[in-house]
């Protein structure tokens, strides 16, 4: 064994483990031919990967099309899901939050999770929990700039339809063992609060609801839920609306904890390309508030880039004109993004009380420019900067066994 090698060994066996934190990846289901509501609205084979193919740059500098290294899958496959779960746990991710679609008439964007995750040889790698992505689902995929925009599936559903969801979750999902917990407790996030709100029309028929979809989870077994509430200071989506007082909300509704899908929902985006590090440090300041504000966990997000340009119509003129015609996050490099999550291990570590959670936007969010998955400029990058700061034991290995040939 070599001094240096010698060293690194030193140092692993004096070395306490660190605290653990659990590092969470959103996962976007929309790259796979096959939805049924997609075939109706899009076409036979439509997926999410069209509109990746045909990116183009739309102003100096941009850097577009952004190209997965793995190819244009399909992510429903059980064998291309298990290639992206053992890609996930190698690199330091304990779970993927699925962005989960269920409106009246029926769920949408589900064989990722059904048939793919779950029937994945390898899925006991990786935990999965789900965001209910409540929000209204519009034909902007793409978005041809200033046409009327056209709901097709209205995030408000019924009282009878929330009732079904949470059996069907219960039963489907929050009992496998895979199932990522809080203390016993499975996780289940949701994303917009008004439209929570106007399924049932007032705060204390939305918190009977939620006291009730608790009450099955423990008819059925389970201690009960962590149930978290996605917040955010300015809306991105068309069709978004922001609670008067949200933190009066998480309070009456009793969520156990609040978090963050993206920073952008924090930080205003002035410049065509603002660059990665204001809007890191315009989050980190937000950051500040929100431990203190909501009176529940408050789980960080780190963003890994933005730009939505994929999902608008190219054959349109580019700029500031409302999502997706949007400013971008630019100069997001690997470095910089393994620099936010430094800083973010290293608050969550410097916190009395747990849990300690984060989560990353996104693994795939290819047509919004925030992925981890590789792509054809950077590589595994963007996941190795993860293992590098949450899993430096892995690295620590992978460097003694190079001295040790």
């Amino acid at each position: 064994m070599t001094s240096i090698a010698l060293l690194l060994a030193m140092s692993a066996a004096t070395s306490p483990p660190p605290e653990k934190i659990t590092v969470a990846s959103y996962y976007f289901g929309n790259y796979h031919p096959g939805d049924p509501r997609n075939e109706i609205s899009k076409g036979h084979g439509w997926s999410e990967w069209e509109l990746v193919k045909a990116a183009k740059p739309r102003f100096p500098g941009h850097h577009q099309p952004n190209l997965p290294l793995w190819g244009f899958t399909d992510e429903s496959d059980p064998t291309v899901m298990a290639k992206k779960i053992a890609a996930a746990a190698d690199h330091g991710i304990d779970a993927f939050i699925f962005d989960w679609y269920y409106y009246d008439d029926g769920p949408f964007l589900d064989r990722p999770i059904d048939n793919g995750f779950l029937r994945a040889k390898n899925n006991r790698r990786l935990k999965f929990a789900f965001m209910w992505a409540n929000h209204d689902w519009l034909d902007i995929h793409p978005y041809r700039k200033g046409a009327p925009q056209k709901l097709l599936y209205p995030g408000r559903v019924s009282p009878a339809t929330f009732e079904r969801v949470g059996d069907h979750l219960i039963k489907d999902y929050f009992r496998r063992p895979n199932y990522w917990k809080i203390d016993g407790k499975p996780y289940f996030s949701f994303y917009e609060l008004t439209k929570l709100l106007e399924n049932f029309g007032s705060i204390e028929a939305t918190r009977a609801a939620l006291d009730r979809l608790r009450a099955k989870a423990v008819a059925a077994g389970l201690p009960g839920l962590h149930l978290n509430a996605v917040v955010w200071g300015q809306p991105i989506l068309p069709g978004e609306g922001k609670p008067a007082d949200t933190a009066k909300l998480i309070k009456d509704l009793g969520f156990d904890s609040v978090t963050s899908y993206v920073w952008i929902h924090h930080v205003s985006l002035p410049e065509q390309q603002t660059d990665y590090d204001v809007v890191r440090d315009g989050y980190m300041k937000y950051w500040e508030t929100a431990e203190h504000e909501f009176g529940v966990p408050y789980f960080p997000n780190v963003t890994m880039g933005w730009d939505s340009s994929p999902r608008a119509d190219q054959r349109d003129e580019f700029g500031n004109f409302g999502y997706p015609f949007m400013n971008t996050i630019g100069g997001n490099t690997p470095e910089r993004f393994r620099t936010a999550l430094e800083m973010t291990k290293t608050r969550l570590l410097a916190q009395k009380y747990g849990p300690r959670v984060l989560n990353i936007n996104c693994w795939n969010e290819w047509t919004e420019g925030s992925y981890l998955e590789p792509d054809t400029v950077h590589g595994m990058k963007y996941l190795e900067a993860i293992r590098s700061v949450f899993r430096p034991g892995r690295v620590r290995k992978a460097a003694l066994a190079h001295f040790e040939k």
